[in-house]
């Protein structure tokens, strides 16, 4: 039995991303109004607040404009106002067609928002944090709930210097237990303790089946005459085809840099699509590529999102804690935004554990939370747009646009429909030999690249000898099922080339680069066997995103 060294708080924060850090701050703020003091600390597994943090990002300020209303005086990087809004079709390799705004769902519109990094608008906010008194910890990575008597009591952080068998080496620290009369999670999309809380506590009974994307990002350096700063580009269409939907984007941010991305549902059903490869030839486009050729390409990412919606939200209150943000699903896919959404959720846990403390209570469950987020502007943007994904999903891209253009331009989202989804993302591949084979291009060094080129970029780095965070259930499985059967997707919807099959010997070998996850947890969805678990590695692994 390991000794742990045990600290106590009252409110313990896992994940320094949007929702972490407003709660922390909320909190913080309201003790200061009430002339109460409270012990909050907020564990980050990332090297630093930001290091892990990767979004679009348009920004609405709505959360922000709440929690910080002077944060323009802070000096917030929230700079870059939108100043021009695209929305395309893009119908072949070739052509793009402008879709006037009155024919795309207004969640699209982006008058009064902003570009930003939101990696660098979490490092204000930790600093933020970081004045009003509460502890923030990065390179600690929450491994495991503390659950006595069906209650959480906090959490225990990741042991550090074990060998790839689990056996102490030189310079071993085991983790902390960190122990708090509340706890709240908010790990982002797919968060590995959220994911068991789901589990353990049935807090998805009564809600729709959770979808997903995944999300891939780049940051160029181009030349200012193809810059125009403030622009946002929104499109959809080609690369993707048959029942394969996501969108793209180009952001024209500061410093003659733009971003641009492109997500794919996970609800795809040919086991050939490679994801990457898919944005990769995305840029050749000549929206994209006009404005990327002879620029230099500064750093990659890619990160699952929770697309869900309304009808996919758990329960998310529980004995001793709350999920919020992501790791509960709170992004609104209808405007292709959740940071707004995930920092209101995280202030509203804040109001509710912080009249709990008030009251002399602790770890209960707060009932009160799904009252509070019921009654708040969150709960009514997510209830307008909760059909948005499922008509998708069930209408294909033509009708379930014009569905949900009607829905929202005329009818404010108040249509008396209900669509729902219930087929999981894992579900929904083909066996490999029922799907037609795609042959992507070869990367051309300018506008595309390799996977493991990319993942130079994002600073990926984990300590080579220690516990392998991906773990397989059934080590037979990979071989003996979703090769057979699926052509082993994972070495296709890895964003990261972390699995590939070896046949370089007599039988195929299942083999797993742990060293290159990105962390984005897409193999912890759209395994078909779900056979992979994602868990955290040591405390500061994996990518070191500088302004994502």
């Amino acid at each position: 039995m390991v000794e742990r060294e045990t600290m106590e708080f009252d409110v313990v924060i896992v994940g320094a991303g949007p929702s972490g850090l407003a709660s922390a701050i909320k909190l913080a703020q309201l003790a200061q109004e009430q002339q109460q003091e409270l012990m909050i600390c907020v564990v980050e597994k990332g090297s630093e607040v930001g290091a892990h943090i990767l979004s679009g990002a348009v920004f609405e300020t709505k959360a922000l404009d709440e929690l910080l209303p002077n944060w323009k005086e802070l000096n917030a990087p929230v700079t870059t106002a939108v100043s021009k809004d695209e929305i395309l079709w893009f119908s072949d390799e070739q052509n793009a067609k402008t879709i006037p705004h009155f024919m795309a769902p207004k969640t699209f519109h982006n008058d009064g928002n902003y570009i930003v990094s939101m990696g660098n608008v979490c490092r204000f906010l930790a600093e933020q944090a970081e004045q009003l008194g509460i502890e923030i910890f990065p390179g600690f990575a929450a491994q495991s709930v503390i659950i006595e008597d069906d209650v959480v009591k906090g959490i225990i952080t990741g042991d550090m210097g074990l060998d790839k068998d689990g056996n102490e080496k030189p310079g071993f620290m085991p983790g902390m237990e960190l122990r708090a009369k509340y706890t709240i999670f908010a790990e982002g999309c797919r968060g590995h303790l959220g994911k068991q809380l789901i589990n353990q506590f049935a807090l998805d009974k009564d809600c729709s089946v959770q979808h997903y994307g995944i999300g891939f990002k780049e940051i160029w350096q181009v030349d200012a005459a193809n810059h125009e700063q403030g622009k946002v580009v929104h499109g959809t269409g080609w690369p993707l085809s048959g029942d394969t939907t996501g969108g793209a984007f180009m952001y024209h941010c500061e410093d003659n840099q733009v971003v641009v991305g492109l997500i794919v549902d996970l609800n795809y059903s040919n086991p050939h699509l490679s994801p990457f490869d898919e944005f990769q030839r995305m840029k050749h486009h000549p929206v994209f590529a006009n404005v990327l050729k002879g620029g230099k390409r500064l750093a990659y990412g890619a990160r699952a999102i929770a697309k869900g919606g309304l009808h996919s939200l758990p329960k998310m209150h529980f004995a001793g804690g709350l999920l919020v943000g992501c790791d509960a699903g709170t992004l609104n896919f209808a405007k292709i935004k959740g940071n707004h959404t995930a920092m209101k959720s995280g202030m509203i846990a804040a109001e509710s554990i912080f009249a709990a403390i008030k009251d002399g209570k602790e770890h209960t469950e707060l009932a009160d939370y799904a009252e509070r987020f019921k009654a708040s502007w969150v709960y009514d943007e997510l209830y307008s747009s909760r059909n948005f994904g499922p008509a998708m999903h069930k209408l294909g891209k033509f009708f379930g646009g014009a569905y949900n253009t009607i829905d929202q331009n005329l009818f404010g989202g108040k249509l008396p429909f209900k669509f729902e989804d219930n087929t999981p993302d894992y579900a929904t591949l083909l066996p490999a030999d029922q799907a037609a084979k795609i042959e992507y291009p070869k990367p051309d060094g300018e506008l595309s690249f390799d996977k493991l080129s990319s993942v130079f970029l994002s600073n990926t780095n984990h300590e080579e000898s220690q516990p392998c965070h991906l773990q397989l259930k059934d080590a037979s499985i990979p071989i003996k099922v979703n090769l057979t059967r699926f052509d082993e997707p994972a070495q296709r919807y890895c964003p990261a080339g972390v699995y590939e099959v070896d046949n370089s010997g007599d039988e195929a070998k299942f083999v797993i680069n742990a060293q290159n996850c990105v962390h984005c947890k897409t193999c912890d969805i759209k395994d078909p066997s779900q056979n992979i678990t994602w868990v955290t590695p040591e405390g500061a692994g994996g990518p070191n995103y500088p302004n994502m």
